[in-house]
């Protein structure tokens, strides 16, 4: 019996696939701090905790196919205050972001078509464009420069008859690259030329560091026919089990199409719905401590790899990752070997290699992604075993 081709061809994810691994030292009496996946450890708020112990309705029925009205007001009015003006028919409720991602993907393209979209990207964008028969084409960013967008020439010679979309992540997973307004308004202007969408995944707005504003997909000026939007609050609230996301747009013929999706999956999960529009209302200072304890985290892990000689790493600007290039061949050897070979007083560290972040054969083979999602203590324990291991492999594989 054969499979398909999409699920030979499906990526696994480089962020999970060492987890047997990590299991196996951990079943070895080996503490293991994982840098290898953006899991925050910042407690989900109580508002929503509360509504999971408080619900109270004795049938659990079907919700509508474009989330509950009252969720989707709430999310009216949580980018009212961050200055985006739309209404409850711009908005579809999802299962999580991934959804979101997944249904953008399948209303602008065909199948055999192709979106544009900077590497490193988040690699499950990889498997959602494989699902939907959908071939991303890759514009490569440099670690040396902090993974800032080529010029719009060397992205315009990309695009071709099959292309539909360009795709941002913004601010970047796994880079941590913030895309300014500038930056943000040269891509649209280049989709607004080429006819293209452009979809622009905002999971990450509330985290950008040093003084720096988010700009949205959503903010560009005469825009509302090219521009999606996907989002979510699973790291937003500290919530990745909630699984609530949404997709955005003030293209009503979009949003149509894209509301047939829903239906065809029935609705997202009332509860985690419910729940998440309790946070939708909550106070400007709630992020406020959140985004400086990231942004001290942030530094550490920096300060940390800018002492190990050989590492190439700029400081990222958002989100919660850093992509560093190592003085070695094979980052994923160097995480099994940390997992298999090496610990300190039986502690070691996990990262994710970064070649499954790329769509390019071969690029980031010696790159590794670190999620700074740890309380500082044990960051500052990890980035110490991370150090000593990098010296001690660099020795005996003669680098």
């Amino acid at each position: 019996m054969q499979l398909s081709k999409r699920a030979v061809e499906i990526q696994a994810s480089p962020i999970r696939k060492l987890m047997p691994y990590a299991i196996s030292a951990k079943a070895k009496g080996i503490k293991v701090y994982h840098l290898n996946i953006g899991q925050p450890d910042i407690q989900t708020p109580p508002e929503m905790i509360k509504v999971y112990h408080e619900f109270s309705d004795k049938v659990l029925a079907y919700g509508p196919s474009q989330g509950l009205e009252v969720y989707q007001q709430g999310l009216v009015h949580y980018y009212a205050n961050l200055g985006i003006a739309l209404s409850t028919k711009d908005i579809i409720v999802t299962t999580a972001g991934s959804e979101a991602v997944t249904f953008a993907m399948m209303v602008v393209a065909n199948e055999g078509d192709e979106i544009i979209v900077p590497e490193p990207f988040y690699t499950n964008y990889n498997g959602f464009a494989t699902m939907a028969s959908i071939h991303l084409k890759a514009v490569t960013t440099h670690a040396e420069n902090g993974f800032a967008l080529p010029p719009s020439s060397e992205i315009e010679q990309l695009i071709g008859p099959k292309t539909k979309a360009i795709m941002l992540c913004n601010p970047g997973n796994p880079t941590g690259t913030v895309y300014s307004k500038e930056e943000l308004f040269r891509v649209a202007n280049i989709c607004k030329k080429h006819g293209l969408y452009l979809i622009s995944d905002e999971v990450y707005r509330e985290f950008i560091y040093d003084g720096l504003k988010h700009t949205s997909v959503l903010e560009v000026p005469d825009f509302a026919d090219h521009a999606v939007m996907v989002d979510s609050v699973s790291k937003r609230y500290s919530a990745c089990g909630a699984r609530i996301g949404c997709i955005v747009s003030r293209n009503q013929g979009l949003m149509e199409a894209t509301l047939k999706f829903a239906q065809a999956r029935l609705c997202p999960p009332t509860v985690d719905q419910l729940a998440a529009n309790a946070c939708v209302r909550l106070p400007e200072t709630y992020f406020t401590g959140i985004v400086s304890e990231y942004q001290s985290r942030r530094d550490l892990v920096f300060d940390a790899l800018s002492k190990i000689e050989g590492i190439i790493c700029k400081k990222p600007e958002g989100a919660f990752y850093i992509v560093a290039k190592l003085p070695i061949e094979d980052a994923e050897d160097f995480v099994i070997w940390l997992l298999t070979e090496f610990n300190i007083n039986n502690e070691t560290v996990m990262a994710a290699p970064a070649e499954g972040f790329y769509a390019t054969p071969g690029l980031g083979r010696n790159e590794l992604r670190l999620a700074y999602i740890l309380n500082k203590d044990d960051l500052a324990r990890a980035m110490h075993i991370f150090g000593e291991g990098l010296a001690t492999y660099r020795r005996l594989k003669g680098f």
